[in-house]
């Protein structure tokens, strides 16, 4: 370990931090999962002349906006401040909604839909990464589990804002529901901090030590070198002294959980409804899925602390969070794949709950592992890559649920997902198995599986 002992971190101002990001994040999830939950009224309304094949495009569009987002933001608030993206991120998919909400055809809605987006893929590793800056240290895992309960509850008020209020007011309001959160853009830009972390390695000394005055916080030590290389330094140095090994793990990891995700949620209930059952309406899914979720964030998150307490104690390495990624993943294959089992409704129903525990936790604790072992001053860019490159699995795995369902190979489905949870849990595993590597230049210790 470096000489130089890790800051303090004040329980204050980690308090403000994670508020903050956690109103953020919970905004993100309202926008990402609005569409999906007012679909069903835009097209028994035909709104906009959409047509079910349409709906699946403009699905996809909000998609790829999210990869272009992961991978840019992170590169981009290693440059320029976390603080300034995450205020940036929120204005973007705001105003982009509220530009859904007036569309008069297909193209603007698109349009809107891709800008959201690039605003919801830019703020969630951005989020990660501030919270990362400040998480006391034997609680970071869990407070990554903690902010990730955000998005979830953004899903479920998603669905009640598709009942309460799309019913009687049409699907504009649900999206002039989300520009709401505009106004939480003043509030965030007036108190959330910059990263001390970020402050210093810019060299920004004089108003990195006025914050911490503020809040009664230590400054970080600072590096022999600074985030001022140029723009593709901290991706590159993602794959310098056999680092490409682990990145390329985290990211392969990271495409079989969001190909999980969103493969899963996407195709759920018609795949359940081709097994013969009767399960009711779409919005006791989203909920259902979703508190499990908001429960798997907490106990994963806790459970891969524990390990870090533990084994620093004994000198050994701490490993949790990839350890634990790996055991919810195995999980969730079983799961999964059991939905493909004909069982009583209750059992169903909670055999979806666990699996939305498992999944939804599993991937959050990749991007745990990701953050908490990145230096400082490329944070932000390791955990923008890792969401982005997941992002590809967030395309192809509703897209495979389509195509095996076109091809009347729907029981398939399951089975599908199933081996892509089986893989994730290997790639994942070979991580949390490697050994860390000598410290780096920096003085950082870089190996990210040497974290929990």
């Amino acid at each position: 370990m470096s000489s130089s002992a890790p800051p303090a971190r004040s329980s204050r101002l980690a308090l403000l931090v994670v508020g903050l990001c956690w109103l953020a994040v919970l905004f993100d999830g309202l926008d990402m999962f609005i569409y999906g939950s007012v679909l069903p009224h835009m097209l028994e309304e035909k709104a906009l002349g959409i047509t079910s094949a349409q709906a699946g495009d403009l699905g996809s569009y909000a998609t790829f906006g999210m990869l272009v987002g992961a991978l840019t933001a992170g590169t981009v608030a290693d440059r320029v401040g976390r603080k300034k993206l995450m205020v940036s991120c929120v204005a973007l998919f705001s105003l982009a909604s509220g530009l859904c909400a007036v569309s008069s055809g297909v193209a603007v809605f698109g349009l809107g839909r891709t800008l959201a987006g690039l605003g919801l893929g830019g703020l969630l590793p951005t989020a990660i990464s501030m919270v990362s800056d400040y998480a006391p240290r034997a609680r970071a895992a869990l407070t990554i589990g903690l902010l990730m309960t955000a998005h979830h509850a953004g899903g479920i008020l998603s669905a009640y804002v598709a009942l309460w209020i799309v019913e009687p007011l049409g699907w504009r309001a649900a999206f002039w529901v989300c520009v709401v959160p505009l106004l939480f853009v003043p509030v965030l830009a007036r108190f959330l901090p910059e990263s001390l972390s970020f402050l210093v390695a810019r060299g920004r000394t004089e108003e990195a030590r006025a914050l911490a005055a503020r809040y009664d916080a230590e400054l970080p030590a600072a590096k022999d070198r600074t985030a001022a290389g140029a723009p593709w330094a901290n991706l590159l140095d993602l794959f310098r002294d056999g680092e490409w090994v682990q990145t390329l793990l985290y990211w392969l990891a990271s495409f079989g959980g969001l190909l999980l995700v969103y493969g899963v949620a996407t195709w759920l209930p018609t795949l359940m409804r081709g097994e013969g059952y009767e399960l009711g309406s779409a919005l006791t899914f989203v909920v259902l899925f979703n508190l499990g979720g908001i429960v798997g964030m907490l106990v994963a998150g806790r459970a891969s602390d524990l390990p870090h307490a533990r084994l620093r104690s004994r000198g050994g390495t701490p490993t949790g969070a990839p350890r634990v990624s790996a055991i919810w993943f195995a999980l969730t294959a079983g799961g999964v794949f059991l939905l493909s089992v004909h069982m009583p409704l209750a059992l169903t129903f909670a055999v979806v709950f666990l699996t939305g525990v498992f999944l939804n936790s599993a991937q959050t604790m990749i991007y745990a592992t990701v953050s908490i072992g990145s230096a400082p001053a490329n944070r932000a860019t390791a955990v923008g890559w890792t969401s982005g490159m997941g992002r590809f699995g967030a395309v192809f795995g509703p897209w495979l649920g389509g195509q095996l369902l076109a091809a009347d190979k729907g029981d398939w489905g399951f089975t599908a997902f199933a081996l892509a949870g089986t893989a994730s849990t290997v790639f994942i595993g070979i991580a949390a198995l490697r050994t860390a590597r000598p410290e780096r230049r920096d003085g950082e210790p870089r190996h990210l599986v040497a974290t929990g």
